[in-house]
């Protein structure tokens, strides 16, 4: 297995950037490419991105708007939003040799498709080998260099071992798998679930409603990923509950943050939440599987105004006793 001395990440978003950081404290020759070119020009020159306030980039990490010197490095990490994770792949893919390692570092279901990351790299460049990178991590903290412990999964165990290797070090932990459904069912699904805890902040409903709420949605979740072959130490574990704990809690959260937002009766601002564009999907996907995934569809059915805040829960408040699980 090879020692993979290079990396590149493709975005230069703020999770791109930190992500860029990791791999030049572990050690690689980094690639950081960004599309714009006079953003590659300014973020060489400053040595800062302006989406990490303070925060300077290693010098070791090269900035380019050249496609296929990224492409060549040993390592390619997608970081692009994942609706926008295809394009990234389609530019990328003329330039890629055969079998090397892409890891999705978006968390999500592709809007349309319905196919989750590693899909979308497998049918854009197949000539790839599709990895997935998801776990309890927030850019700014990541950036600063601060612990984190992460999931990597890819099918091959050997290949997952050796890019943990790569990427890791003493703030970096990330724990390899080969359970792919598992991380990226935990990963997409973290997503609606973080909407939910923020409606229920937003809307004063108290500490014990919330932690309610995250416990019987991560039931959901588990439920979701027994039914697609996911493993329970993957649900159970970083990609899966760690990633819950982080998100349903944490402001940083873009997820959570709109949560409030449409909880305090507020229109939402800035950019689309990923959560967004999964809950529809995720629900789907629940259905053709026959799980039962109340909170995830309360969700989605207050995103698309098919129901009020105070129906949806009124709605879950009134279901039926049931046994735990």
């Amino acid at each position: 297995m090879p020692s993979f001395k290079s990396a590149a990440v493709i975005g230069a978003g703020a999770w791109g950037t930190a992500l860029a950081a990791v791999a030049a404290r572990a050690g690689r020759d980094v690639v950081l490419w960004a599309r714009n070119a006079g953003n590659a020009a300014s973020m060489a020159a400053t040595r800062a991105n302006p989406k990490l306030p303070g925060v300077k980039l290693d010098p070791a990490i090269a900035i380019t708007a050249d496609i296929a010197q990224a492409a060549a490095c040993d390592i390619i990490l997608i970081a692009t939003p994942a609706q926008s994770l295809r394009e990234a792949i389609a530019a990328l893919a003329p330039h890629l040799a055969k079998a090397k390692p892409v890891i999705a570092c978006a968390k999500g279901i592709e809007r349309g498709t319905h196919q989750f990351m590693t899909e979308v790299i497998a049918a854009t460049a197949p000539h790839a080998t599709p990895a997935m990178l998801s776990g309890p991590g927030f850019a700014e903290d990541v950036a600063r260099g601060l612990p984190t412990a992460v999931t990597l999964a890819a099918r091959d165990e050997p290949l997952a071992a050796a890019l943990v290797r790569a990427l890791g070090s003493a703030t970096f932990r990330p724990y390899h798998s080969t359970d792919i459904t598992g991380v990226e069912i935990g990963g997409a699904a973290k997503n609606v679930l973080a909407i939910a805890a923020g409606i229920a902040v937003g809307r004063k409903l108290g500490a014990s409603a919330l932690a309610a709420l995250t416990t019987r949605g991560f039931s959901e979740l588990v439920r979701l990923g027994h039914a697609c072959g996911a493993r329970a130490e993957t649900m159970v574990g970083l990609s899966g509950l760690g990633d819950v704990i982080l998100s349903c809690s944490n402001p940083q959260s873009r997820n959570f943050a709109l949560g409030i937002a449409l909880g305090r009766g507020e229109p939402p601002s800035g950019k689309l939440a990923e959560g967004e564009f999964t809950a529809p999907v995720l629900i789907e996907l629940a259905r053709s599987k026959n799980v039962d995934m109340p909170v995830s569809s309360a969700v989605a059915a207050i995103l698309s105004g098919a129901t009020t805040i105070d129906a949806a829960i009124e709605s879950l408040l009134t279901r039926p006793f049931k046994a735990e699980g």
